[in-house]
């Protein structure tokens, strides 16, 4: 927003004693606002944008950036990106995630580093959740219309049963030590888009890290981290988004300093039948799109992966059961539940749920910046 500005008056329509005062006056001001500009003046910022893992990206470093330094940065946040998503795209058949959903053997498979830590960050999740997030639900989420063959009236309850029979997290065995993946069922197939875009948003920061900048926000599909300050000073503004599928919103603004933030909710990607929304969000304990009332929820924690994967796991828990298991585990999470069962065309009232780890993050004022 504009500074704004004061009235303007010709030094040709002041007395003679006033114009002699004109060039003090300049001059004092000119000191004036050098010493201001000097205590609070914002610094330079480079905003940098893209596309990647299906989704867009955007960057903000702070500072003054030469032409060379941000087509490094540039360079380097595309590379992050793209390494990112030849290992754990579903949509990429030479992918190394791709490759392991094919192996139809129960003998440790060979994975990069990359993925060894998206397989670890999500069996952790699933056994602090309960099973609530389940990286084996790919083939659940395809059958219900959420994956590459489309939308679809879901899956009938015999074929329901078949999938949900090759599904499972404590049926995949992880070795890090030997950096190989097992699985007890040949026909399991993973996905871990719940975990795999906030990982890329933690590998561009470590990029922007190691080429020298301390000061940035990266968003990913609207996953988000952020180091150092913004520029002027103080934490990066970001926002919590209205959960309406009619018109994007601010509903919270959230300071985030050296943190990070994923969102998981049902009022973007899902699609209607008879008047109720169908999500793309799999209860594994179910194999069944969620229906209970929560509309979205927000997760902070440093690492972008953890918060992805914790937002999807709460969303699948609900409120209330999510809030618990929130508190329990003593996360930073806010959640929005509808007052009305999710019905099409209708969003009415809300209720806010925000365990104590988050509410220090919350501000009042204007929007993001």
């Amino acid at each position: 927003m504009a500074e704004p500005r004061l009235p303007f008056r010709s030094a040709l329509a002041l007395p003679p004693r006033a114009r002699i005062g004109l060039p003090l006056l300049a001059i004092l001001l000119a000191l004036l606002t050098a010493y201001l500009y000097g205590q609070r003046a914002p610094r330079a910022q480079s905003a940098l944008r893209g596309t990647g893992l299906g989704t867009t990206w955007s960057v903000k470093i702070a500072g003054d950036l030469t032409a060379d330094q941000e087509e490094a940065a540039a360079r380097e946040v595309a590379r992050r990106i793209e390494r990112v998503d030849e290992a754990m795209s579903t949509w990429r058949p030479d992918s190394e995630l791709s490759r392991f959903n094919r192996y139809r053997e129960t003998t440790p498979f060979p994975l990069s580093p990359d993925v060894l830590a998206n397989f670890e960050i999500a069996l952790e999740t699933s056994a602090a959740s309960g099973g609530a997030l389940d990286v084996t639900v790919g083939p659940l989420v395809d059958a219900w219309g959420f994956g590459s063959a489309g939308r679809s009236q879901g899956p009938d309850d015999a074929t329901l049963a078949r999938l949900r029979a090759h599904t499972g997290y404590r049926k995949l065995h992880l070795d890090l030590a030997a950096g190989t993946l097992s699985k007890d069922d040949p026909e399991i197939a993973c996905d871990l888009s719940a975990v795999a875009k906030g990982y890329a948003v933690d590998e561009v920061a470590r990029g922007l890290e190691a080429l020298g900048h301390g000061a940035f926000l990266v968003e990913i599909g609207g996953e988000l981290r952020a180091r150092g300050e913004r520029p002027g000073g103080g934490p990066w503004r970001v926002a919590i988004e209205a959960p309406d599928a009619t018109v994007r919103r601010v509903h919270r603004v959230v300071a985030l300093h050296d943190m990070a933030m994923a969102t998981s909710g049902d009022y973007r990607n899902y699609y209607e039948r008879d008047g109720r929304r169908i999500s793309h969000t799999i209860d594994p304990r179910t194999g069944r799109p969620i229906t209970h009332r929560l509309a979205s929820v927000t997760v902070l924690h440093r690492e972008a992966a953890r918060a992805d994967a914790w937002a999807t796991a709460l969303d699948v828990l609900g409120p209330d059961e999510g809030y618990a298991v929130a508190l329990r585990e003593g996360l930073a999470a806010y959640l929005i539940e509808r007052l009305e069962a999710p019905v099409a065309g209708e969003e009415g009232a809300y209720r806010i749920l925000v365990t104590p780890a988050f509410e220090p993050y919350l501000v009042a004022g204007p929007g993001p910046s």
